[in-house]
Order: structure tokens, then C-alpha cells, then sequence
């Protein structure tokens, strides 16, 4: 079973199938306190969020592709439309990513917290903050250790992409940059993931 990348929230017996283990395996685990969850109110039903379940996948050494639609989500956050409308087809062509779109630092950690990025491309100058801080917001959140970073940027000096690496960018593209090099490293990156 696949389960549905944008599903919150999954049954015992929707965990069970996904882990590929008995729906009694499940409950045992629930009921011990191994896998995080709750009661739905006033029912014996037992619900599990998706990061329990995830916490519980890794931890448990479970493959989290049935978790997965199989294509790689990449989300582009730049405030130039040309360019994000340039990564957006020629990624989406690709047909290894599934991407979405940010033009502020604001938007990009509304949709990282809803599509869940494997990659983030990220210009470093947005108008309302810079990459320093947006990597900064998503290493603070272990929810998000996952995400590789890639920050995109004509002006940064290297101090400041050595602070960007210190804060947790995993790769560094001057503009103007190659795009074959741009797939080439997103690729990479999402199959170190």
C-alpha cells in the first residue's frame, strides 16, 4: 500500500498495511507507548499523525517509500518568477520531482510544512528575509531534518556561505548557474536523502 502523501493522519489498520505488520502489532505498539498516537474522544479507536508514524518507521528500520508517492518534492522559493518558472517546467519534465512554488521566505515555510520537500531551492536574497534565517527556521525543526538545502544566489560572498553551511545549507549554486548543473545536484541530493 501507498499511502496518500498529503494524509495526516492514519487508522491502525492503515499503519499496519504500511509497515507491511499485523493490525495487532500495531495496537501492542500503541498501547506500550512505541508508537505515538491518541484515542479518538469518547471511542476506543486509536489514530497515529503522520510524524509518529514516521518517527516510528525510522526508528523501527521501515522503508518510508509507502509513504511515498515515488517522484522526489522538490519546492522552489525564489521572488524571480522567470527563474522559478524555469526550475518548475524543466524539473517537472524531468519526471523524477514533484514541485511547488514559493516567492517569499513567509510561503516557502507554509508549503514546508504542507508538502513536505525532500529538496528546497532556495534564493538566498527574498524580499521579506534572507536564506540565513529561512535555513536556520527549518534545522530548528527536527521535523525537517530530511530536507536537503540548496541555496541559490548571485551575491554571496563566502563568508556568508560558510555561515549558510553552518546554519545547514548542504550546497551552494552561484547565479548565473548552469541548469543541467542545477538537475544534476538536485538529483544527487535527493538520492543521498
Amino acid at each position: 500500500m501507498t499511502a496518500d502523501r498529503n494524509k495526516s493522519v492514519f487508522t491502525t489498520g492503515e499503519v499496519a498495511q504500511i509497515c507491511k505488520v499485523s493490525q495487532q502489532t500495531v495496537i501492542r505498539c500503541f498501547d506500550s507507548g512505541r508508537l505515538k498516537g491518541f484515542r479518538v474522544p469518547g471511542s476506543r479507536f486509536r489514530r497515529i499523525p503522520r510524524e509518529a508514524l514516521i518517527t516510528f518507521m525510522k526508528t523501527n528500520q521501515i522503508p518510508l517509500d509507502s509513504l511515498d508517492s515515488g517522484k522526489k518534492r522538490v519546492l522552489v522559493v525564489d521572488d524571480d518568477e522567470a527563474i522559478v518558472e524555469m526550475f518548475s517546467e524543466l524539473l517537472g519534465r524531468d519526471g523524477r520531482f514533484e514541485i511547488q512554488t514559493a516567492n517569499t521566505g513567509y510561503q516557502a515555510g507554509i508549503l514546508t510544512e504542507q508538502f513536505r520537500p525532500d529538496v528546497i531551492l532556495l534564493d538566498y536574497k527574498l524580499p521579506d528575509i534572507n536564506g540565513t534565517a529561512v535555513c536556520r527556521t527549518i534545522r530548528s525543526n527536527a521535523n525537517f531534518e530530511h530536507i536537503k538545502i540548496i541555496i541559490i544566489s548571485g551575491v554571496a560572498d563566502p563568508d556568508e556561505i560558510e555561515e549558510l553551511r553552518a546554519v545547514g545549507a548542504d550546497d551552494f549554486i552561484r547565479k548565473p548557474f548552469d541548469i543541467n548543473e542545477v538537475i544534476v545536484r538536485v538529483a544527487d541530493m535527493v538520492s543521498a536523502a
